[in-house]
């Protein structure tokens, strides 16, 4: 990881919720197909009025037309809420949990001088199922396919229920858990409505950005509203029971994200799912993450046609080329991805891996990855993603200030 990664990266906490008390439900949304259209002429209207001078107020017509424009968001925002609820649900965890009662001993029965003695003592009376944690999904085919982090479901041992817009308890099965995306699918017998995903490529800084989930685990149908802030980020998020790991490429957004919003979707304006609510930093005021929904469709259609997750690998380890690595390794590019070995010494390139098989070596620079450029836009791992096992790919290296190009086939990284 390079030092301009290294100080992106944030202490996040991720946003599963601790509960004890019942969820019973949660509201998810739709958007409208299209935006309104901006007033471009009213609003430049009133920008010229305030430039080099004290505000005038507004004329009787401009008023009504920056009005109408406000109710008319207003208006979007309410359809949006009202056609995504049955899609966004709340998922619960459930399990067993040791019923510890409390006693009392008098370690000297015989005494009578400490007769009156007593010391408490703890004991095991059986076990009462309790609900330990929730967080939030939604429907992503009609077929009762439900995607959410894989934190929200990383207890193995829990029993998993989705709780409906309209208050009825299912249960779930949980059908995979993807480490690298921190995605799980879930899925329920019967037929539902889903949210439709869009293109998170596409996304720019400012757009409207909308957030729905169970927030704390107890606000059900809670919608918050705010902006795309950033774009590729890393962070470090600290889970319950996974512990730290880094994510990378994430969206980040002020529209409020709370504990119990992992899972949720973060949606356009065109009703469209663009990412996977995942993360919050820690002692900051409105900075949520959120994983693109391009990073995801892979894993759900691996999901829903082989029944499992599949991920694509090359073995190696690397560091992206950025300008003040270059200037520090003295090298030739400003882009691409430095071959090298791990912080604790591991192989930069991993034995029997599709990498040392194409005959990569410790020290090269990938510079393209199936003919795309690699850079800070593109980083390796998201390329790879974007492919399938078995896949040839053919990529250009730079060795001892020579490119070369290499072909490779994409294997299945088997500890995942």
């Amino acid at each position: 990881m390079n030092d301009m990664n290294k100080q992106q990266l944030v202490l996040l906490v991720l946003l599963v919720s601790f509960v004890t008390a019942l969820v019973t439900g949660i509201v998810a949304v739709t958007l409208l197909n299209q935006a309104p259209q901006p007033i471009t002429q009213t609003v430049q209207r009133v920008i010229e009025k305030t430039i080099g001078s004290l505000p005038e107020p507004l004329k009787r017509d401009e008023k009504k037309e920056l009005e109408a424009s406000a109710i008319a968001r207003d208006i979007l925002i309410e359809d949006i809420v009202q056609r995504v609820s049955p899609s966004v649900v709340s998922i619960v965890a459930s399990k067993d949990i040791p019923v510890i009662e409390q006693y009392f001993i008098n370690p000297f029965p015989n005494d009578d001088f400490f007769g009156d003695i007593r010391i408490p003592q703890y004991r095991q009376r059986g076990t009462e199922r309790r609900q330990v944690s929730s967080g939030s999904g939604f429907f992503v085919s009609s077929d009762g396919y439900i995607l959410t982090n894989r934190h929200v479901v990383e207890d193995a041992e829990a029993e998993y229920s989705v709780i409906m817009n309209d208050g009825r308890k299912l249960k779930a099965k949980v059908l995979a858990r993807d480490v690298l995306n921190d995605t799980a699918v879930l899925r329920m017998d019967g037929t539902y409505i889903p949210i439709d995903l869009g293109d998170s490529e596409s996304l720019r800084i400012g757009q409207t950005a909308i957030a729905i989930g169970n927030a704390l685990g107890e606000f059900q149908n809670t919608v918050s509203i705010g902006v795309i802030s950033g774009l590729r980020r890393t962070i470090v998020a600290s889970g319950a029971l996974s512990g730290p790991e880094e994510l990378s490429q994430l969206i980040q957004t002020d529209a409020a994200i709370n504990l119990g919003n992992s899972g949720g979707p973060l949606l356009n304006l065109r009703g469209e799912a663009v990412g996977l609510n995942t993360a919050k930093a820690q002692n900051a005021e409105n900075v949520g993450f959120a994983i693109p929904i391009n990073q995801i469709k892979r894993a759900l259609r691996d999901v829903q046609t082989k029944g499992r997750i599949v991920n694509p690998y090359v073995g190696v380890r690397y560091v992206l080329v950025a300008p003040q690595l270059k200037e520090k390794n003295k090298l030739s590019v400003d882009y691409g991805a430095l071959i090298t070995k791990g912080a604790g010494g591991e192989d930069a390139v991993l034995l029997n891996s599709p990498a040392s098989t194409a005959g990569i070596k410790e020290g090269d620079i990938i510079l393209e990855f199936g003919g795309i450029k690699v850079n800070m836009d593109n980083p390796l791992n998201k390329l790879i993603q974007l492919h399938s096992v078995g896949d040839k790919v053919t990529i250009k290296i730079l060795r001892d200030g020579r490119e070369i190009k290499l072909e490779l086939t994409l294997e299945e990284r088997k500890n995942f």
